[in-house]
């Protein structure tokens, strides 16, 4: 790796706005680790679109919410490329939405153990290794501040999420290291748009003033800005590029 390279870590990379991200810091001269869960090909292709246009890039497999696996995670990206400078956690899970009273305690664990204790065990680890200056970037959602039913759990999730943001950027005061979330609203990705019927879609997009979802292109802007030199004096903020949902 060239002296002057930093490192980015981004979760969830082999697809939707993940995979995006991985490809903006690419263009920002990162080098990338691409970190997927189970869609290998994807993450593959990524990582070699990476390279075809100039760029340092890998992918690691690794859970989240596992905590070794996440630590050979970090491990790896050491060994490999010699430092961690940021890393951006977008792995996260939307599944299907019952009401809080139907009490689906199994779907309620599924959607806390990757979003909320899949960012803590990601955000920990990111503490102990990231290098003096660099940048914690989670992710939230604007939904939060909708409270639509049906999506308790997603929701709660998500507030646990900025909650960390805060609580983190105390922790690590001294260290020059930002930490910061973004919440972007409905977004054209297959996690958005898995179960949704079209007149649901149609009630989503004309909720923004700008009337129409996002595209993960239209969010990677904010990743690039705090990740980058002109966002060094942002911290433990909840960023919301979601054409004004909320």
């Amino acid at each position: 790796m060239n002296a002057s390279t930093k490192t980015a870590i981004v979760t969830g990379a082999s697809g939707g706005i993940g995979r995006a991200v991985a490809e903006r810091l690419g263009r920002d001269g990162f080098a990338v680790v691409l970190n997927y869960a189970g869609n290998a090909a994807n993450a593959d292709e990524a990582v070699a679109e990476l390279r075809a246009a100039g760029g340092q890039a890998v992918a690691v497999k690794a859970n989240v919410a596992d905590v070794g696996e996440i630590a050979g995670l970090f491990e790896t990206t050491v060994r490999q490329l010699g430092g961690v400078n940021v890393v951006v956690h977008c792995a996260g899970i939307m599944p299907l939405r019952p009401m809080v009273e139907d009490q689906d305690l199994s779907l309620f664990d599924q959607v806390i153990t990757t979003n909320l204790r899949g960012s803590y065990v990601v955000m920990a680890e990111s503490a102990r290794r990231l290098t003096r200056g660099g940048r914690i970037i989670a992710f939230s959602s604007s939904e939060v501040a909708k409270s639509f039913p049906r999506y308790g759990a997603y929701s709660a999730s998500k507030a646990g999420v900025e909650s960390l943001v805060h609580t983190l950027a105390n922790e690590l005061r001294g260290r020059e290291i930002t930490v910061n979330a973004v919440a972007p609203g409905p977004t054209a990705t297959d996690l958005f748009l898995k179960g949704k019927s079209q007149a649901q879609i149609d009630e989503l997009t004309n909720l923004a003033p700008l009337e129409r979802l996002a595209r993960p292109e239209d969010i990677v802007g904010t990743i690039s800005f705090l990740a980058g030199p002109d966002g060094a004096w942002v911290n433990s903020q909840v960023l919301r590029p979601n054409g004004g949902f909320v």
